[in-house]
C-alpha cells in the first residue's frame, strides 16, 4: 500500500484501515490543527520533507514518537509526521487566505511590525472586522486577503500565475518555495477542486485528452514525476527545476527540452 495514503505505523492504524491491514490496534485518532504558519510534513520523525501544511489545516493524529505526531491531512489524506509543537486544539476556522500570501499583524495598522507571513490556504478564525483588517484569534489580517470558508476562486491558472517567480522547492507548498505538484494543488484547492499532493497521484484527475485534441487553458500536462498547467494554446506554467522557479514556458519547447534531458515523453494530458 502507498505509505503516503496509508494512515498506519507499526504500533497503530486509523480505524478506516480496519479489515484492510493487520495492526496491533486501531484508533479514531485526534483531530488537531496546524498552529504554525508553515510546517514540513515529514517521512519520519526528523526525516525528509514530503510536503508542507499551513496554519489552520486539519490533521488527524494517531501516533506519537520522538516529539512528533503521525497522522494525515484532512484535505488530501497525505500521511506523515509533524512536530508536536506544530499542532494544537485551535478554534474552528471561518476564513482562508485567498491570495498567494499575506501577513499577520499585532494590530490593525499597516505600519505595525508583522508577526509572521501566512501562505495561501492558511485558515483562521475571524472574530470581527477591524477597519481594513479582520481581527482573528491569531492577530490582524488585511480583509481583502481573506475569504469565508466555502467560497472559492474560479480560475486555477490565474491562481498559479500569482506564484510566478516563486522559488522552486521540493515538497514546497507556499510562495516561499513550491514544487510542481504543490503549485497544482494550491491552484486547484483555491478553486474548490479536490486534489492529491503529488504529481503521480494527480494524474487521475478529470479525463484524458486525446493526443489529436487541442489543449485548453487549465488542462494538466504530465511527465514522469512532473506536472504543468496549460495557460493557452502556446504556453504552460509550472514550478520547475530548469529555472528553479514558477515560470511560463512554451509547450512545444518544454516537451522537447524535457525529452532531450532524458525526462521522457508526456505521459498524460488531463482535463478537469
Amino acid at each position: 500500500m502507498d505509505r503516503r495514503l496509508t494512515p498506519a505505523t507499526p504500533r497503530v492504524a486509523h480505524i478506516s484501515m480496519k479489515g484492510r491491514i493487520d495492526a496491533p490496534r486501531f484508533s479514531e485518532g485526534e483531530r488537531l490543527r496546524v498552529s504554525m504558519p508553515l510546517v514540513d510534513l515529514l517521512r519520519a520523525p526528523y526525516g525528509a520533507r514530503d510536503r508542507q501544511l499551513v496554519l489552520g489545516e486539519s490533521f488527524t493524529v494517531i501516533d506519537h514518537l520522538d516529539g512528533h505526531a503521525f497522522g494525515f491531512a484532512s484535505k488530501d489524506g497525505y500521511c506523515g509526521w509533524l512536530p508536536n509543537s506544530a499542532l494544537s486544539e485551535a478554534p474552528t476556522p471561518t476564513h482562508w487566505v485567498a491570495t498567494t500570501g499575506t501577513h499577520l499583524y499585532p494590530e490593525p495598522r499597516v505600519q505595525a511590525q508583522e508577526v509572521s507571513a501566512l501562505p495561501m490556504g492558511a485558515q483562521v478564525a475571524v472574530i470581527a472586522p477591524a477597519g481594513k483588517f479582520m481581527e482573528t484569534t491569531e492577530g490582524f489580517i488585511p480583509a481583502p486577503h481573506l475569504r469565508p470558508l466555502g467560497t472559492q476562486l474560479t480560475d486555477p491558472v490565474a491562481v498559479a500565475e500569482g506564484f510566478l517567480g516563486a522559488p522552486y522547492l521540493w515538497g514546497g507548498n507556499s510562495r516561499a518555495g513550491i514544487d510542481c505538484s504543490g503549485l497544482v494543488q494550491a491552484s486547484l484547492l483555491a478553486c474548490g477542486i479536490p486534489v492529491a499532493g503529488d504529481s503521480d497521484l494527480q494524474q487521475t484527475l478529470g479525463h484524458e485528452v486525446p493526443p489529436e485534441a487541442a489543449l485548453q487553458r487549465g488542462d494538466l500536462l504530465f511527465w514522469k514525476g512532473h506536472v504543468a498547467l496549460i495557460v493557452d494554446a502556446d504556453r504552460l506554467i509550472h514550478a520547475n527545476g530548469h529555472t528553479m522557479s514558477v515560470a511560463y514556458e512554451g509547450i512545444t519547447a518544454c516537451i522537447a527540452r524535457v525529452l532531450e534531458q532524458d525526462g521522457g515523453p508526456v505521459t498524460h494530458r488531463r482535463r478537469l
